[in-house]
């Protein structure tokens, strides 16, 4: 995988049921390296810290390769790197391929993967329809958050290394599915729950799923 893209927010104003929010989903190309810090990423727009940011999300992730898929069906929509709200936009990213708690090596940082992006209203209003959360959900393509192990920056061009494979654990790809699949794979939920690289209260609610 290789990073095409740096990309961070300045907040921007939005109206939900009458009320005005501050979010950072309008990410755009950097032409400088970011910093990856312990809950986020530096000079990144973080409005909603119950959701966004924090030790399991600090960064974003999303591959270029899924964006014919959505110009396509938004065509009419300003495209550029970071229109999925990520920090990172990168070349062979595969969820079907990456499983939760791999570690990388990227720049002068070190990142392990944790969990897919479960999109939310924000998103919609981005797309400008909330019909995209449905669409997003069911082509199960989401990137993934990472947790950041060793601090740094990364930069275009760098490359993100594989150091270290999680054992006994699921895809990217296996997760999202699981979080919204109607017939839950009980043997997915207990790689799930036992997964360190997941945050207590994720692997919780994953494990009412069977309950």
């Amino acid at each position: 995988m290789k990073i095409l893209s740096t990309n961070t927010a300045k907040p921007t104003s939005i109206i939900w049921n009458g009320k005005e929010l501050t979010t950072g989903i309008y990410k755009k190309p950097t032409n400088s390296p970011i910093y990856l810090e312990k809950e986020n990423v530096k000079d990144d727009e973080v409005s909603d810290t119950k959701v966004h940011g924090g030790i399991f999300k600090a960064c974003y992730i999303f591959s270029n390769e899924h964006y014919a898929y959505w110009k396509n069906r938004y065509p009419s929509l300003d495209w550029d790197y970071g229109m999925f709200g990520e920090n990172l936009t990168v070349s062979g990213l595969n969820e079907k391929e990456i499983y939760i708690g791999d570690i990388y090596e990227v720049g002068d940082t070190i990142v392990q993967v944790t969990q897919p992006r479960e999109p939310c209203f924000k998103f919609g209003i981005k797309f400008g329809t909330q019909n995209v959360l449905k669409e997003f959900i069911a082509h199960g393509f989401p990137g993934t958050y990472v947790r950041i192990l060793k601090e740094g920056f990364v930069k275009k061009g760098d490359t993100l290394k594989l150091i270290e494979q999680a054992r006994n654990s699921l895809t990217t790809w296996q997760l999202f599915d699981l979080l919204y699949s109607k017939n839950k794979n009980e043997a997915l939920v207990k790689l799930a729950i036992e997964n360190e690289a997941l945050p207590l209260r994720k692997r919780e609610k994953i494990k009412k799923l069977i309950k």
